[in-house]
């Protein structure tokens, strides 16, 4: 009996670990074994992200809403040409990019898996320009693109049925609600910016990566040093209190360390404002030129590492 029980633990750790697609996160080469698959994925966070923003009131700003979108996009565009130049779009392939600006007083913003952006309004007094943003906006999109809560679901999966057969979780009867309960926990709709959704080590790999999306989309990645700086006064350094995430001194440490590595990719975008008599070039660090219209890109650069 207790040798049966002993093979039958056994096979099913073996399932365990041969279950799933095999990934490696982008730039970091970090390797993933995910368990579910973008469909199951992306159907639970949509379903969640329209609840949310059924019930959400999207900002009537319209210069702010604008900022969000645009600068959201410009990172979206900038990472997806990465990824093709090398050879892993089908990383983000059945992604559609979507970046809101939601009315709440509140310090945060959110990501859900498949690119469904939320930014609060009480996020863009601390940010206070758009170079900024983009570090915010590519932390947010490096969640999506490193497939960090479908990386969470299936460590969840793992740890509260690993002494069952898989299919019945992942294919059988009632998987959906299973699934459903995983990701209500997972996907963490609405919660802190670098809040309680993800690992230390996942927001860890969300700062590197999201430094580099900010500097391959032309936003000078210095600019992350003084954010987190202006985040850790208005927040009081609150994530140091959960032991899953890591305190702002050592966020902002860290991404001293991989400053030399995004400039690898940060090639300023020049943009041209035009008065009535002068012609001016200025790099991009905020949203609005001095006469106060959006900023365009006017140079088109090679996305990767030097």
């Amino acid at each position: 009996m207790r040798k049966n029980k002993f093979f039958a633990m056994a096979l099913a750790a073996m399932m365990l670990a041969g279950c799933g697609t095999s990934s490696t996160v982008p730039i970091t080469g970090r390797k993933q074994n995910i368990l579910v698959s973008d469909e199951q994925v992306l159907s639970l966070s949509n379903q969640q992200y329209q609840e949310y923003m059924n019930s959400a009131k999207v900002s009537t700003n319209a210069t702010n809403t604008a900022m969000v979108k645009r600068c959201g996009q410009r990172l979206a565009n900038a990472v997806v040409s990465y990824l093709q130049q090398n050879g892993m779009a089908q990383e983000v392939a059945n992604y559609k990019w979507e970046f809101n600006l939601v009315q709440d007083n509140s310090v945060n913003a959110f990501c859900m898996p498949g690119g469904k952006i939320v930014v609060y309004e009480g996020l863009l007094p601390v940010t206070k320009d758009e170079a900024s943003l983009a570090v915010v906006l590519g932390h947010e999109i490096a969640h999506a693109v490193a497939k960090h809560s479908a990386e969470r679901m299936s460590n969840e999966i793992r740890k509260q049925y690993g002494g069952q057969i898989l299919g019945a979780v992942l294919q059988g009867t009632g998987a959906s609600t299973n699934l459903q309960t995983i990701s209500s926990t997972v996907f963490g709709l609405g919660s802190a910016l670098g809040g309680a959704a993800y690992s230390r080590s996942q927001e860890n790999e969300a700062d590197h990566l999201g430094i580099i999306f900010a500097a391959m989309a032309g936003y000078d990645p210095m600019v992350a040093i003084d954010f987190w700086k202006r985040m850790a006064a208005a927040t009081g350094n609150s994530y140091s209190l959960l032991s899953d995430h890591p305190s702002d001194e050592s966020r902002i440490k860290n991404i001293q360390g991989w400053m030399n590595e995004a400039k690898q990719y940060y090639t300023p975008q020049t943009t041209t404002s035009k008065s009535a008599s002068t012609k001016t070039t200025t790099t991009t660090k905020s949203s609005l030129n001095s006469s106060g219209k959006p900023i365009k890109a006017t140079k088109t650069i090679k996305i990767g590492p030097k």
